[in-house]
């Protein structure tokens, strides 16, 4: 298959009154279909970092940021498949007696995801479409009409139930809403955060990205209930429940963010 190189990265200003413990989720996961040709980061002040492997199989970097002024920056060049993502409209759903062990936790709540608040709505919207990928397409065609794209509409404490009371979301927002009613339909759904460059998508401003895979008739499957369309080029960071399990950036203490820019785009070879 033909190849695609993208450059992802990111840069993170912050002010923190005193060293403050950190972790960064912002290297793309080292698994097919996407190859890591070179990555770096860098800190300003130099600053010693670690690596880890959490239990979803994310790669975390660990760092003190010091007090003052700091910069963090990762850069790295990537090869994706010049493809839109799988599709198989005849993918069928499981039950649940048939879901593998380790797929049955994406059909449970979680801080974000709130199958058992919306599990009334979920059946009398979706209990009669036709089962399996067609049933989760027209999930996502709803939250994709039901809320709007609109940035500081939500907070880190907003979740499904709100989102979908306000009708107002970030990428983020659609995700959990459209994985809430998957579950809640015991249809496995598990959050998937990265870099999504603008191949065919005018992301303005560019920022990290929000989606979803479900699990249907023995493998994941790429959903973005805010774009609503397969795309080319996802660079995957990494997946958990929710975006609880996939932040960005987690500080155990208060310094200020002063500024983020993210990049996400295809250079040639």
């Amino acid at each position: 298959m033909n190849s695609r190189r993208i450059a992802v990265g990111c840069e993170f200003v912050y002010h923190a009154e005193i060293p403050t413990p950190t972790v960064f989720q912002v290297q793309p996961r080292d698994e097919p279909p996407v190859t890591t040709l070179e990555e770096h980061h860098t800190t300003t002040p130099e600053t010693p970092t670690g690596h880890y492997t959490d239990l979803y199989g994310n790669r975390c970097l660990r760092l003190v940021l010091p007090a003052g002024r700091s910069t963090f920056r990762y850069q790295a060049l990537v090869d994706v498949p010049d493809a839109t993502e799988d599709a198989d409209e005849n993918a069928p759903e499981l039950p649940p007696a048939q879901l593998p062990d380790d797929v049955l936790l994406y059909t449970l709540p979680s801080r974000y995801c709130l199958p058992d608040l919306l599990g009334d709505e979920a059946w009398s919207r979706f209990g009669s479409t036709p089962t399996g990928y067609r049933r989760v397409q027209a999930i996502c065609d709803h939250v994709n009409s039901h809320l709007e794209f609109r940035y500081g509409s939500t907070t880190a404490q907003s979740t499904s139930y709100d989102v979908n009371t306000s009708g107002f979301g970030v990428c983020r927002d659609f995700t959990h809403l459209a994985i809430s009613f998957c579950r809640s339909l015991n249809i496995p759904a598990r959050y998937v955060f990265g870099y999504l460059p603008d191949i065919d998508v005018n992301p303005d401003p560019m920022d990290f990205a929000a989606w979803m895979e479900v699990w249907l008739g023995g493998r994941w499957w790429t959903f973005d209930p805010r774009n609503n369309r397969r795309l080319t080029g996802r660079v995957v960071i990494g997946r958990g429940r929710d975006a609880s399990d996939v932040a960005m950036a987690t500080t155990f203490g208060g310094p200020v963010l002063e500024s983020m820019v993210v990049t996400a785009q295809e250079v040639p070879r």
